[in-house]
């Protein structure tokens, strides 16, 4: 818990959705943030013998809620969006690798800029970023992406990435974007070593993230397993996105995608896995025996034609479920409130139809389960005394919302909700939907021109 003599800001009159194991909700409750921790959340007026209470808002017309959780992404891909529109994954992947061959770190610090400032101003307070990118002599990529985190001022995992499968082996990128099988566990060795922090506070962790079956070979998914296990952190991959890709496995491999990532050490508590589309009921029962965790991201899969996930039946199984972005090249928006919405809607054209997500599951997808997901629901996630202060308020009383009763059916159901106040680790990063960490015009000058620098390079071939 926080300590005594730590600052205090005092949230009240606000609508609270606490998301913790029994759903308990407020009309008309308080917070009180001391230092970087929860300190009480309840129905009514906070208590009036409080020391040391640097600001007090009246959140009156607002509901609070965790902080979003971001389980996907690919950051450098704000530099490319608006490319290849009527793409599915394998063709706009062949479509767009040349390009992202030729990024280097100048352009990935201004495209992690971007895709950060969009989802912090929308009430992400935990990003993570799948970075599998590394063309030869392009400088410290990795390290760009975290400066960029650091400087924005939320909760970050980086997935750190890698292929060595290429062109010549079979794979979709080019031979001179990808690493060696040796070079790519090194990096990614010393990249958790420098940068993963396994505290209770954290605000930077790493993963061990080779890209996908289809880009990296057996023997960088064993080993990259077994770095991740040696060195105590997460696993994460792309899995089962779609039915060409299940068709590359039994053409490859011999067998299907989870039958494959078992086979390498890929299915555990450790690890989650983005997409999981096409998944048969033996594939979700191995995830749920093992407790393999799932990034659900319902806008890139209808932007890529991927297909409906089985959100309803992962869920029913007792799979750890989170939402994600996903890069910015499949889905421009760029934000994560936008997926509470999509994520129902989308899962109600599936089997399940109108009983497939309501509005208080799909909040929990993008708070509690996107911070299991990562392994950090004792931390984040939900709003309990004792919790890491990661907040955000929602303006709920615009003409966008006032009229619907229900704040919860508000912001999942309704237009994106301004958020008038968003706190990372106790510190506000947004105020009044403006970013009080950078300066937004900047970001969209530099990843402008980032994207216009590197669109010459790569027509220059």
């Amino acid at each position: 818990m926080a300590p005594s003599a730590a600052q205090r800001i005092v949230i009240e009159n606000c609508a609270i959705a606490t998301v913790d194991a029994a759903d308990t909700e407020h009309a008309s409750g308080h917070l009180v943030l001391a230092g970087n921790r929860i300190e009480s959340v309840g129905a009514g007026k906070a208590p009036g013998n409080l020391e040391n209470v640097v600001r007090r808002i009246d959140g009156r017309g607002h509901l609070a809620t965790p902080g979003l959780v971001n389980t996907h992404h690919h950051f450098y891909q704000w530099i490319t969006r608006g490319l290849a529109t009527d793409h599915n994954l394998f063709d706009w992947l062949v479509a767009l690798y040349p390009t992202w061959a030729r990024i280097d770190d100048q352009m990935t610090y201004a495209a992690a800029q971007g895709s950060l400032a969009m989802m912090a101003r929308g009430g992400v307070t935990t990003a993570m970023d799948h970075h599998y990118v590394y063309p030869h002599g392009t400088g410290d990529l990795s390290g760009s992406i975290i400066r960029a985190a650091a400087g924005m001022g939320v909760r970050f995992t980086l997935a750190r990435g890698s292929m060595d499968r290429s062109e010549k082996d079979g794979g979709l990128p080019p031979d001179f974007a990808v690493e060696t099988l040796q070079g790519a566990l090194a990096a990614t060795e010393e990249t958790v070593k420098k940068h993963h922090d396994a505290s209770f506070d954290a605000m930077t962790q790493v993963a061990v993230a080779p890209c996908s079956p289809f880009s990296v070979s057996t023997e960088l998914m064993r080993e990259g397993a077994e770095l991740a296990r040696r060195l105590g952190v997460r696993l994460h991959t792309h899995g089962s996105e779609t039915v060409e890709e299940e068709k590359f496995c039994h053409e490859l491999f011999g067998m299907g995608p989870t039958d494959y990532f078992e086979s390498t050490g890929w299915l555990g508590e450790d690890v989650w896995m983005a997409h999981c589309v096409h998944m048969n009921d033996s594939d979700i029962a191995a995830f749920a025996r093992t407790r393999t965790g799932v990034a659900h991201c319902p806008s890139s899969n209808a932007r890529l034609a991927a297909g409906i996930a089985r959100v309803p039946d992962l869920l029913k199984a007792g799979v750890p479920v989170g939402l994600g972005v996903d890069g910015t090249a499949s889905n421009e928006s760029g934000e994560l409130h936008t997926e509470l919405r999509n994520a129902l809607l989308i899962n109600r054209l599936g089997a399940h139809r109108e009983a497939a997500l309501n509005a208080r599951q799909a909040l929990r997808l993008g708070t509690h389960g996107g911070a299991r997901v990562l392994g950090r629901a004792e931390q984040i996630g939900s709003l309990e005394p004792g919790k890491l202060a990661d907040v955000v308020l929602w303006k709920m009383d615009t003409l966008a919302h006032a009229s619907i009763a229900d704040p919860v059916t508000a912001l999942v159901f309704g237009a994106a909700a301004p958020v008038t106040a968003s706190f990372v680790n106790g510190r506000q990063i947004v105020e009044d939907g403006r970013l009080l960490t950078v300066d937004e015009d900047a970001v969209a000058a530099s990843t402008r021109e980032e994207a216009q620098r590197l669109a010459r390079i790569a027509a220059r071939g």
